[in-house]
């Protein structure tokens, strides 16, 4: 059975890349999350009004690869100390985000 999360790391392009050929992924999916306005434009997003992050939604096959080791690798593509930017992509939609689907994620992503 699959396993699904969404990562917010900067840019989603950028994110996508790294995950596209790995081993267990199973799609990729680039998107907005954590905002409040209704299936936002990228021109909205980019204005920092609509509170979006980029996202991708990764599904993955944990018996391939782990939630945790999906997480690490999410960790070594951008910094997360890093208010709002990410290398030269400044604004609130390069923030780092984690957008877990239970406790069990969350509390893995809060110890990893």
């Amino acid at each position: 059975m699959s396993q699904s999360i969404v990562l917010g790391g900067g840019c989603f392009w950028c994110m996508e890349a790294v995950f596209r050929d790995m081993a267990g992924i199973l799609s990729i999916a680039p998107g907005y999350a954590g905002g409040h306005t209704a299936e936002p434009t990228y021109k909205q997003v980019c204005t920092g009004q609509t509170g979006h992050a980029e996202v991708i939604r990764l599904e993955f096959d944990p018996s391939v690869i782990g939630y945790e080791d999906v997480l690490r690798i999410f960790f070594t593509l951008h910094n997360p100390t890093t208010l709002n930017r990410q290398g030269d992509d400044i604004g609130t939609q390069y923030r780092s985000a984690i957008f877990y689907a239970d406790d069990v994620q969350k509390n893995a992503a809060l110890t990893v």
